[in-house]
């Protein structure tokens, strides 16, 4: 409460957890469903499209430049689709357990379901996992701004004779830097995000476009584009693995759902399951046709960042790069929103202080954790250029928001149970028990895997 309201709001509060402003970490649309909240406290609720529409903006995101370099690292456009499709069963599962443990606990929140369910301990995870998800995504949208910035650079200081004049001011290190301390910095400080939600739509519109413009580039390729070799198949059954974190990252919208459930008209599972399922289903389309017609394009000669791949003098594939900046420079105060907020709870609980303590150096302590927040962040996407590095780690990280926390919540939610245990009840243990083994497996496999591929090179 004392970070995100003033003193006269206190009394229409519904949580003494200031991590509980922590709702969106991928998509730029986080008073999406506070206005959600706000319709339903109104109009008894949000429908079932309402529920639908944010949560598919929650989950897309700038995560969908990397799908076609998954798409190359899993072995082609089979191995990568049956991916996906297998994920797609677990992350509708884990997003209809999160609803259904939310209306048992009575919270709102995904770490205070978690907290409410699991216990003190596994909730206090939960945060430091938020929080570390909330900065690793930080540092990729750093990463995608100069990755498009520097193309931008490219087609406009390109000459008549189509070679690029380089200058110390079209640096990447330099553009980045600038744009992140005139843009991003002013807009991270305030401890509202409100003025927030008329970016929101064009960073939608944004996401949508890069997709249209992918297909369309397949469908009618440049001709002075040639793909690399394109595999039909994996070189080894662990080199499907190595897709996991861009999947998981480019699908977790977990952590904002909760929220999102708890905003519908209807708050039952079986409305609740249809529009994730439905949500999921067009995520999948989106990321299913940027995977499959970018990676087409270039084949394995395709970037991380699948922009990156186009000559920088195409006009439509320029629009888009100024869509995806345009995402990632209004995401970017979101998540640190919503780290900070984390991190304020943990310290206060950590603490103990008192509220009226708290409120009068609130201001001080959100500016410092603001400054260095960014400062870091900046120095890391500075010296990490490969945005799939990045990615491969968070990932991982996603996987436990998919799999191991939801699986958590329906175990322990399950065993709290005092009636006659039948077969359904066994079957949802096991099921819980299968989404936490899979989820630790994907965690463990990418980040060792990402953290010896860094030490590697």
């Amino acid at each position: 409460m004392a970070i995100n309201t003033d003193v006269e709001d206190w009394g229409t509060v519904g949580s003494n957890d200031s991590g509980e402003r922590a709702w969106l970490l991928q998509s730029p649309s986080v008073d999406s469903v506070r206005q959600l909240e706000g319709d339903r406290r109104e109009s008894g609720g949000v429908s079932a499209w309402a529920a639908v529409f944010i949560v598919v903006n929650a989950a897309l995101g700038a995560g969908l430049l990397n799908f076609p370099a998954a798409f190359s690292m899993a072995g082609g456009v089979t191995a990568g689709v049956m991916l996906q499709m297998s994920m797609l069963i677990f992350i509708i599962s884990g997003l209809v357990i999160l609803g259904y443990c939310s209306q048992v606990s009575n919270e709102s929140t995904y770490q205070e379901v978690v907290r409410a369910t699991c216990g003190k301990f596994t909730g206090i995870l939960c945060e430091v996992a938020i929080a570390i998800y909330t900065f690793g995504t930080c540092i990729a949208f750093l990463i995608v701004i100069g990755d498009q910035l520097d193309r931008l650079v490219d087609a406009v200081a390109q000459d008549t004779d189509g070679k690029i004049s380089r200058h110390w001011y079209t640096d990447r290190k330099f553009t980045i830097s600038v744009t992140a301390v005139l843009v991003i910095l002013p807009l991270s400080i305030p401890k509202e995000i409100g003025f927030q939600k008329y970016a929101s739509a064009l960073s939608v519109m944004g996401t949508w476009y890069v997709t249209v413009v992918v297909i369309i580039k397949y469908i009618w390729p440049d001709k002075n584009l040639s793909p690399g070799y394109i595999p039909t198949s994996s070189a080894s059954w662990t080199a499907v693995f190595n897709a996991m974190p861009t999947i998981c990252f480019g699908f977790q919208c977990h952590v904002s759902a909760v929220p999102v459930f708890n905003s519908m008209s209807r708050k039952e599972i079986k409305p609740w399951g249809l529009v994730v399922t439905l949500s999921m289903i067009i995520c999948l389309f989106v990321y299913t046709g940027t995977g499959v017609c970018g990676f087409l394009t270039f084949g394995s000669n395709v970037s991380q960042d699948v922009l990156m791949s186009y000559p920088p003098d195409d006009i439509a594939v320029a629009i888009a790069r100024a869509f995806i900046v345009i995402c990632v420079v209004t995401s970017y105060p979101i998540l640190h929103f919503c780290g900070r907020a984390v991190i304020e709870g943990l310290w206060l609980r950590f603490q103990g202080e008192q509220v009226e303590v708290c409120v009068r150096r609130e201001q001080r302590r959100r500016i410092l954790q603001t400054l260095l927040w960014f400062v870091v962040t900046l120095v890391l996407a500075l010296f990490t250029p490969d945005i799939g590095r990045v990615i491969s780690l968070i990932g991982g990280l996603a996987a436990c928001f998919i799999f191991v926390f939801p699986g958590l919540c329906l175990m322990q939610a399950k065993l709290s149970e005092t009636d006659s245990r039948t077969a359904s009840w066994h079957g949802l243990v096991v099921l819980a028990v299968v989404m936490v083994t899979v989820g630790a497996f994907i965690f463990g496999v990418t980040s060792t895997n990402s953290i010896y591929q860094d030490i590697a090179s």
